[in-house]
């Protein structure tokens, strides 16, 4: 069930007047039922892969907590080995035996391993690596192991958050199971402006620059260099808003009902360099990877080859989680040669500002960083959206020409595009630099407040693309 339909917004309005309208300890059982409805809405018959991961790692934390010593340790392996095993017979096992054919092809070799024609269940990166925090939780003793079943199945497939995050930690989550939430208005209206802003920014924004992106890019020896360009810095824009979208309408719908889920995105575009773009990106995955692999793997407090090893290993890893292709790969290893290389030259990037006169302008100096980190993700983009490879080469080989006429269905396209994008940017330039500025979102006027919600409302039904496209990160 996707949330930009209709059926989300009945199956949402139900289970909320239902949430509120049944006693306190039937709550829980009522999340846990329309979670699965939820879920069941894509292909049913997967709920039995979730099922099978629920069960392992509901009684793996279980014999965690009471295990010692090695046993402790094989418990969890066990429990990781279960995890991931799903991950990769689904996810990865096409794209390993692809890349087995294609070696042994080359050798004159044929590969007698069988392609496995499965979908993709929607969403298992992130509710698998949702349970693997709770197992690796109870093992490190952070969080003790949750003994209703029902409550540690609804931990995982919380409907709002189950198939594109956040990915939660059990001590911010679980708990709030337990806890009564009752009907608040200030959470609700928070709640209802948090899903509003993220159907515009889905609608309106990302969906939009999608037709102009998808034309481009699944066609790019058709284009020229200026139009591979547009189309780039455009799906930046898009994938931002389609994923920060999708966030802002879970954490919202969350919200709604009492629960509070941790913040996704900040603004990362107007990050100064690529340390703090990964700071503000993907929070609740950037930071289950610090905290269960970098900082595993031993971290910063190592020599610093072995400090870059790591680094590098992390993205390369977080490129493979977003997709079984080797534009995600080289997307994820970019990304980690651009952080090493900053720290690399972190020193002499710190006094570029007074070497080049640029301390005595702070605020183009700042414009001029926060462009440069901008061109920068928009530069690895280019693999994560591109089809394959060698697509990726043309595109990057050929923006440089700028030679060509810019593509453009019709004039509206784009004009409501650039609409979109300067709208989206003039809100969050407000957040960022001028907080305490009026404010018509959060005007304390009842009447101002509620006549911006409904020019949002009038935006997203005017110019909002209604053609039930599904959220990028879906597919991972």
């Amino acid at each position: 069930m996707l949330f930009n339909s209709i059926q989300f917004v009945i199956f949402f309005f139900i289970v909320t007047v239902t949430y509120f309208s049944v006693p306190h300890k039937y709550r829980w059982f009522l999340l846990l039922a329309s979670s699965c409805y939820f879920y069941m809405f894509f292909v049913p018959i997967y709920i039995l892969i979730l099922g099978f991961t629920i069960v392992i790692d509901y009684f793996a934390g279980i014999y965690l907590e009471r295990a010692q010593g090695r046993q402790k340790k094989w418990f969890l392996i066990a429990s990781l080995i279960a995890n991931i095993g799903v991950l990769a017979v689904f996810k990865y096992y096409n794209f390993f035996n692809d890349n087995l054919t294609f070696l042994l092809h080359g050798a004159g070799f044929q590969n007698p391993i069988p392609y496995l024609s499965i979908l993709l269940p929607v969403g298992l990166s992130f509710h698998t690596f949702q349970a693997m925090s709770y197992t690796i939780e109870v093992y490190r003793g952070n969080q003790v192991a949750e003994r209703n079943f029902g409550i540690y199945s609804l931990y995982v497939m919380f409907y709002p958050q189950l198939v594109a995050g956040p990915i939660e930690r059990p001590q911010n989550l679980l708990h709030q199971f337990y806890e009564k939430h009752s009907f608040e208005y200030p959470q609700v209206r928070e709640g209802f402006k948090l899903i509003l802003w993220g159907f515009f920014k889905k609608l309106v924004i990302a969906d939009r620059l999608a037709i102009y992106v998808n034309a481009v890019y699944n066609n790019p020896h058709s284009h020229s260099g200026i139009t591979l360009m547009v189309a780039t810095v455009f799906f930046a824009i898009q994938i931002y808003c389609d994923f920060s979208g999708y966030s802002d309408i879970a954490i919202g719908a969350a919200r709604v009902m009492g629960f509070k889920l941790m913040t996704n995105f900040n603004r990362p575009y107007f990050a100064q360099n690529i340390s703090e773009f990964w700071k503000r990106w993907h929070i609740s995955l950037s930071t289950w990877f610090k905290d269960y692999l970098y900082i595993s793997l031993g971290g910063n407090k190592v020599s610093v080859p072995r400090w870059y090893f790591n680094l590098f290993i992390v993205f390369l890893i977080s490129g493979f989680w977003h997709g079984a292709n080797w534009t995600y790969i080289i997307w994820g290893a970019l990304n980690g040669f651009y952080l090493i290389f900053a720290i690399f030259s972190k020193k002499f990037t710190n006094n570029l500002p007074g070497i080049s006169r640029l301390k005595k302008f702070p605020k183009l100096n700042l414009g001029l960083q926060i462009l440069v980190t901008f061109s920068l993700s928009c530069f690895a983009w280019i693999f994560f959206r591109a089809n394959n490879v060698t697509d990726a080469f043309f595109i990057i080989k050929k923006i440089p020409t700028f030679k060509g006429p810019l593509f453009y269905e019709n004039p509206s396209m784009l004009i409501f595009s650039l609409f979109g994008i300067a709208f989206l940017f003039a809100v969050e330039f407000k957040k960022e630099y001028l907080p305490e500025s009026f404010s018509f979102f959060n005007n304390k006027n009842w009447l101002v407040r509620n006549l911006s919600y409904a020019f949002l409302i009038i935006l997203i039904l005017l110019i909002g693309v209604f053609d039930g496209g599904q959220f990028i990160y879906f597919q991972f």
